[in-house]
C-alpha cells in the first residue's frame, strides 16, 4: 500500500511494487507559453527579455545586474536608426561597475592579445639588431678568406 509523507517543502511518496507495475494515469499539463520559468531563449513570446535565460551567463544578477539590465533593455527596445545609439551612457555605467569587480568580471582577451602583440613587436629585430646580424655573418667567413658564396661563384 502506497502513502505520502510531508517533510518541510518536500512530499515523499512511497509506492509498492504493484503500484509501479500498473500503467500511469498521470495527465500531462499543456505547456504555458507565458511561464517565465520555461525555456524560451533570450526573448519571451511576448517580446520581453528572459532574464532567467542561461545564455546571459548570470549577467542579470550579481553586483552589476541592474546596470546590465538597464543597458540590455535599452538596446533591446531601441527604435533608433543605429540600434542602441541612445544607450551609450547605460553601457558606460555597466562597464564602470564591472571594472570595480575584476574578480567577477575579468577583462576579455582583447587586452591580453594587445599586450602579446606589444611583446612580439619588442621581440622583432631592430635596425641595430640586423646590422649586428650582418656583421656576425661577415665574421663567419672561412679561414682561407672566402665565403661559401665566393666559392660557388668561383666554380
Amino acid at each position: 500500500m502506497s502513502y505520502c509523507k510531508q517533510e518541510g517543502k518536500d512530499r515523499i511518496i512511497f509506492v509498492t511494487k504493484e503500484d509501479h507495475e500498473a500503467p500511469s494515469n498521470a495527465e500531462l499539463i499543456a505547456d504555458d507559453p507565458n511561464d517565465p520559468y520555461e525555456e524560451h531563449g533570450l526573448i519571451l513570446p511576448n517580446g520581453d527579455v528572459n532574464w532567467n535565460c542561461p545564455c546571459l551567463g548570470g549577467m542579470a544578477s550579481g553586483p552589476c545586474g541592474s546596470q546590465f539590465k538597464e543597458a540590455f533593455s535599452c538596446f533591446h527596445y531601441s527604435k533608433e536608426e543605429v540600434k542602441g545609439s541612445e544607450c551609450i551612457d547605460h553601457f558606460r555605467d555597466m562597464q564602470e561597475c564591472m571594472q570595480r569587480y575584476p574578480e567577477l568580471y575579468p577583462q576579455d582577451d582583447e587586452t591580453d592579445s594587445s599586450s602579446q602583440e606589444a611583446e612580439s613587436r619588442s621581440a622583432l629585430p631592430t635596425e641595430k639588431d640586423s646590422t649586428a646580424a650582418t656583421s656576425t655573418a661577415e665574421a663567419a667567413v672561412s679561414a682561407d678568406g672566402t665565403s661559401p658564396t665566393d666559392e660557388q661563384t668561383a666554380s
